[in-house]
């Protein structure tokens, strides 16, 4: 983090001054008159994400403005980070430690590039914040280093993260953390009682598997993370368009949400017992791919009969949650790119947050709004229950019709949890469709944030 983050307040560096429309006003009547002219003649206005740089006697630039948002500044630092030329900054003001930790985090996810397949460039001095006195360096960092594994994994192609090479970053992972892992492979899925993973990936020539982490004292709460994994979906026999499959690398998603959440709390050392759970597949096109209408058996005992083969990742996830559900965890999360029908009715900036426990839920929606990693809540209506039926299977995973379709996802991934269990589901994007600052084109890590703060609240001692 050498090249984002220098020192402390006190390393010689350039001040900036956060600032909204409204808070330049008070600002200007504060400050000398050729500072004032500087800014007014400059047309500056304090739109979010712009700058102004005050020169001092000698022409060099002596101070910066930022324009914010009335909100929290998040991606105003990034798009500071982004523009302002090589060197030391420091914020001016005495930030609140929440405040102060969203500048710097805004700072260095305004720095991620992906650049795995490029050729090496010529570096240049970069721009370089140095660490806000309020701010809690060690959180910044655990979530810097999250966000930026969702987006590698997410942005590696097909070819160089396979199932093989997810379960290998875990495992490095757990290595890392000195956490337990297991990894069920091809058949073996079978005798163990994954025939829902297996019949989704047994087409490709890299076997599926499931990756079973565990970490943390077996006394304390379980928490219990699950990410879909489908490293590559052509669609199955019933093949994708060109234009639905292009960007089907990113439908590992989920399970790079559940990698990177499992390193926030061990990264935070949350007072857990954690296991994540990734069924990792690729959705092939052979001859001994699933079919239209096969039926297929799952963990709970429950039969799928496969009414679209391009709705796979709600049968994977069947044997994850089930045996998730298992151990009666005291929270239970699972996060996938499940439904384009999420994305209709939110776009892709907004993931959809289904929950059967209310008070849970909201705490999701708050600790989302205060983080600027927001969610947005939509209902397991009950009524559409009935699409689910087959008339020769327990459950169909494509009901017929075109409406309501996120809603009957997470209503089927509903039949593998206990009404006991504290569950929610996040059916999200995982990718920028275009840049913005500090969210470049490509993979993008929604809610773990969000997510990990409403963890932290209720279980870390020191937070209540």
């Amino acid at each position: 983090m050498r090249h984002i983050f220098c020192g402390t307040d006190e390393t010689p560096s350039l001040p900036i001054t956060g600032l909204s429309e409204h808070g330049l006003v008070d600002w200007l009547a504060g400050q000398e008159a050729n500072i004032g002219n500087w800014v007014t003649g400059s047309a500056w206005e304090a739109e979010p994400g712009t700058i102004c740089l005050i020169p001092g006697p000698d022409g060099a630039p002596a101070h910066i403005l930022l324009g914010l948002d009335e909100e929290d500044g998040l991606w105003e630092y990034a798009a500071a980070r982004t523009r302002l030329p090589g060197g030391n900054y420091r914020l001016e003001d005495s930030l609140a430690p929440d405040a102060a930790g969203l500048a710097a985090l805004g700072w260095a996810l305004g720095a991620y590039e992906f650049r795995r397949y490029k050729s090496e460039k010529k570096e240049k001095d970069p721009a370089r914040l140095c660490w806000p006195g309020t701010c809690d360096q060690g959180a910044v960092l655990n979530a810097v280093e999250a966000i930026f594994l969702v987006r590698d994994l997410i942005n590696t192609p097909a070819a160089d993260m396979g199932p093989q090479q997810l379960a290998e970053c875990a495992t490095q992972m757990a290595e890392e953390f000195d956490a337990e892992i297991e990894l069920t492979v091809g058949d073996e899925l079978l005798a163990q009682g994954y025939p829902a993973i297996h019949a989704v990936g047994r087409a490709s020539t890299q076997a599926p598997r499931l990756i079973d982490l565990r970490w943390g004292d077996e006394k304390n709460p379980k928490l219990t993370l699950v990410g879909k994994g489908v490293c590559f979906d052509s669609g199955g026999l019933n093949l994708k368009p060109t234009s639905g499959m292009k960007l089907m690398k990113k439908d590992m998603g989920g399970g790079a949400h559940a990698l990177g959440l499992a390193r926030m709390v061990m990264g935070a050392g949350l007072p857990v017992r954690l296991r994540l759970l990734v069924p990792a597949v690729e959705n092939s096109v052979a001859g001994n791919a699933m079919r239209p209408l096969d039926i297929i058996e799952t963990r709970k005992g429950l039969s799928i009969e496969i009414g679209n083969t391009d709705a796979e990742g709600r049968v994977i996830l069947a044997d994850a949650l089930a045996e998730a559900d298992s151990e009666n965890p005291s929270l239970l999360i699972d996060m996938a790119t499940l439904t384009g029908a999420a994305r209709v009715a939110l776009g892709t900036e907004l993931p959809a947050l289904f929950c059967n426990h209310d008070d849970w839920a909201e705490s999701l929606l708050q600790h989302g709004k205060e983080a600027d990693d927001p969610l947005w809540r939509l209902p397991l209506w009950k009524g559409y229950r009935k699409q689910l039926e087959s008339p020769l299977a327990d459950l169909t995973n494509a009901p017929e019709g075109g409406f309501g379709g996120a809603i009957t996802a997470a209503l089927f991934l509903e039949e593998f949890i206990s009404s006991s269990t504290r569950w929610a589901h996040l059916d999200l994007m995982a990718w920028n469709g275009k840049s913005s600052p500090g969210r470049p084109e490509g993979g993008e890590a929604l809610g773990i944030r969000a997510i990990f703060d409403t963890i932290k609240n209720e279980f870390d001692a020191d937070m209540r």
